[in-house]
């Protein structure tokens, strides 16, 4: 929790909005973001970074909400994108396509077509065959690439195996001894310009030293490339930041940026930073509602409207969020499984939580702004949530709830 989720007057608030009357308006399941959340968090780093050239790329994967995008934009944002589809997003919701860094392992030649249309600041390329692929394109549109590099350092981010990217067994960058040598065939290609290098080596980080790590192998990399006359504007260190989702203590934004900038004393190079989930993860929560409580010989149920097709992370990842009653209620106390009512035994929110709960009591699932509402899916034919953004004491629709008949909407039964 945090001080935009607070409970006041034994009633959970979203700034100053009681969250009952967003579920009374809006209906569950719905995630409720805090504008003030995500401005404070942007901040955070624009603070530190003060004085010292650098870039805020926030990571559309995270939570690709237009509304979302908007408030970012505004802050001077750019952003950081893994597929075509996030660069229009970024685009619709007023997003500067020249603060923008396109990664990821499978760029399409129409996604490159694209982006390159658009004038985006730089692509982070991740294989030799995508380096020659992308001076392909630009030349046979009479355009010049600009690029970097994604190098894989081999530094073990000490996170979830399927978040972490950064080891040599992962699909992710160029291998860190192959390096110099695709800089080299890079700068050989007459439609492509080496603006930067790129490095990310995983999300939900909670230590410094594997950020360090990283920056200490590329630094390595970058003098060898000066040495050849090969010189980088930016060095893009990724993002990667965690939260606390229930007891971890990842290091505040100003130690983690000055952990960065004491690790780079003495470079000029521009910096970029790709933060994700440390920018929306604990600026949005899940509001659902309890269907049934369904007592067991072993374990007691409380079955909700939200289940793994509205957030996704604790069936895939076994992720823990920690869950609150919205008001505290007169009802017995119990250890209960949080569950939804999909048809897999791994559709669950939380395990073994002590409410006091009833059905039609409301629930608040923290920490669910980050690789929530964005991996949510119509399984089972369930619309998606309804997503709101409040304001102080505004809240705004920013995402109507689907319709079922939407769902099948691009569907077509066989002429016989």
């Amino acid at each position: 929790m945090n001080s935009f989720f607070l409970t006041k007057n034994n009633q959970l608030h979203a700034e100053a909005v009681p969250m009952s009357d967003i579920a009374a308006q809006f209906d569950t399941p719905c995630y409720v973001y805090s504008r003030a959340a995500l401005t404070d968090g942007f901040l955070q780093f624009t603070q530190a970074l003060q004085g010292r050239d650098h870039l805020i790329c926030f990571a559309v994967k995270s939570n690709s909400n237009l509304a979302i995008l908007n408030v970012f934009a505004r802050l001077g944002a750019g952003f950081d994108i893994v597929s075509g589809g996030e660069l229009q997003r970024v685009l619709a919701a007023g997003g500067d396509a020249g603060k923008v860094v396109f990664s990821g392992v499978g760029k399409t030649e129409a996604e490159m077509r694209l982006a390159l249309d658009a004038g985006i600041l730089c692509f982070n390329v991740e294989s030799a065959a995508e380096l020659v692929r992308l001076n392909d394109v630009a030349a046979d549109m009479g355009k010049i690439a600009p690029i970097s590099l994604r190098v894989n350092p081999d530094v073990d981010a000490k996170t979830h195996p399927y978040i972490s990217t950064g080891l040599k067994q992962n699909k992710f960058g160029v291998a860190y001894t192959e390096a110099v040598a695709l800089y080299r065939q890079a700068a050989s290609l007459p439609n492509l310009h080496i603006t930067g290098m790129d490095c990310h080596i995983g999300s939900q980080l909670t230590e410094i030293s594997p950020f360090i790590a990283a920056i200490e192998k590329i630094l390595v990399l970058v003098d060898e490339l000066a040495a050849e006359g090969i010189t980088l504007e930016h060095l893009d260190l990724g993002g990667g930041l965690g939260i606390c989702y229930s007891d971890e203590t990842p290091p505040a934004i100003a130690d983690y940026i000055a952990a960065i900038l004491g690790a780079l004393q003495g470079r000029t190079q521009k910096i970029i930073l790709e933060p994700g989930r440390v920018l929306v993860g604990n600026a949005g929560v899940l509001l659902t509602r309890v269907e049934y409580v369904k007592p067991g010989e072993e374990k007691h149920f409380a079955i909700v409207d939200a289940a793994m097709n509205d957030l996704m992370r604790p069936a895939l990842y076994d992720a823990y969020h920690y869950i609150t009653a919205v008001e505290q209620e007169a009802h017995p106390t119990q250890i209960y499984e949080i569950v939804g009512p999909i048809c897999e035994t791994g559709d669950f929110i939380g395990h073994a939580r002590e409410l006091a709960i009833a059905p039609q009591s409301l629930l608040a699932v923290h920490s669910a702004g980050a690789y929530g509402m964005s991996m949510s899916s119509n399984y089972n034919t369930r619309p998606r949530a309804a997503e709101v953004m409040v304001d102080g004491e505004t809240v705004q629709l920013v995402r109507e709830r689907e319709m079922v008949s939407q769902l099948w909407a691009g569907e077509r039964i066989m002429v016989v």
